[in-house]
């Protein structure tokens, strides 16, 4: 008989609904037949894809959708689902019945050629959990990825180059400004730096290349890792940060804070540890080591930081349950409120 291979599964913490208490704790992810594949987090329910192409939602109300159903896309309206060959959107929590009462909202039949990526990519551009579900894209302009924040998209190109979109309030565009921009165009502070990821934020920004980490956007909750107003009289001594001066940056000195950073920075993780995948949650940011570690910062009233405490921090924080358990962490996926990590035993 084969020896058993090491184990491997989901942990979550941070929010868990409003009628739960906040409690910081890190806990193990129930399982699915089959394995979960993947996690989609909303604001109040997650979704789950498994290995058997079931889409199971969990939250007030939970449930299993029929049918096999490879990808979805949840919002507090509605859920985008990639079912067969066919996207729909279903009002939520409607879509728990989805075909067997009703018709979807919106529906679009993909050709058999048609390939859709992970959404929110689909063929001639993007989809989104909101009314009109489908925005199209600059035909000349090819995706690896696209993701969303509430106001604003970042999409990464076959060459690593990163376009963004949307409202630039915040700074979360990277172009410098703060006004709104219509149309994709291209982040020209990382233009001849090929990106590897991009995550999207509630209004932030980040992208990874080569191991490093690049920031921009609001930073009212320390989620830049750099130093902020709420977190300056607890934790005076900002993270390394080398900025660039053609991108318009001049330093950073201790006793500052940054509110908005419009241009892309580069920022430093303890022990110079390389980045290999970063996702982002409403108002904090989870980066993933190429060694498998795991380090959170920003925004942690509902205990979304993994650190045992409802403590928000604008320095990147290791999270030590994964290194006490032996864990090695394989994958990040940021809701809202809340972190999703996939983690193997080493």
């Amino acid at each position: 008989m084969a020896e058993p291979g090491p184990w491997r599964g989901w942990f979550v913490f941070g929010f868990r609904g409003f009628a739960e208490p906040p409690t910081g704790g890190v806990r193990r992810l129930e399982p699915e037949p089959g394995g979960i594949l993947g996690v989609r987090p909303a604001w109040s329910y997650t979704g789950l894809v498994t290995g058997r192409g079931h889409l199971v939602m969990r939250g007030p109300p939970s449930g299993r959708l029929a049918g096999r159903c490879r990808d979805l896309l949840p919002s507090e309206t509605h859920v985008l689902l990639r079912r067969g060959a066919a996207l729909e959107a279903w009002p939520w929590p409607r879509v728990l019945g989805a075909g067997r009462r009703g018709e979807p909202a919106w529906r679009r039949q993909l050709h058999p050629s048609e390939v859709a990526g992970p959404l929110p990519l689909v063929p001639g551009g993007y989809v989104t959990p909101r009314p009109p579900f489908l925005r199209p894209l600059p035909p000349a302009l090819r995706a690896r990825k696209l993701v969303l924040g509430h106001e604003h998209a970042v999409l990464l190109g076959p060459a690593g180059t990163v376009y963004t979109w949307g409202s630039g309030r915040h700074g979360q565009l990277g172009h410098g400004g703060l006004e709104p921009v219509a149309e994709p165009q291209l982040v020209e502070a990382l233009h001849g730096v090929p990106m590897e990821d991009v995550a999207a934020g509630g209004w932030h920004s980040v992208s990874v290349t080569a191991g490093d980490l690049y920031v921009w956007g609001w930073n009212e909750s320390g989620q830049l890792a750099l130093p902020c107003k709420a977190q300056t009289e607890t934790q005076p001594a900002p993270v390394s940060l080398r900025a660039d001066t053609e991108a318009g940056e001049e330093g950073v000195a201790a006793s500052a804070f940054i509110s908005i950073q419009a241009f892309p920075a580069l920022l430093d993780l303890p022990d110079s540890s390389e980045v290999s995948k970063v996702s982002c949650g409403s108002r904090h940011t989870a980066a993933m080591t190429r060694t498998g570690e795991l380090y959170t910062w920003g925004w942690g009233k509902y205990g979304q930081l993994g650190h045992c405490n409802r403590a928000s921090s604008d320095q990147p924080q290791q999270v030590g349950y994964f290194v006490a358990h032996g864990l090695t962490v394989e994958d990040v996926v940021c809701g809202p409120w809340n972190t999703y990590v996939r983690a193997l035993e080493k």
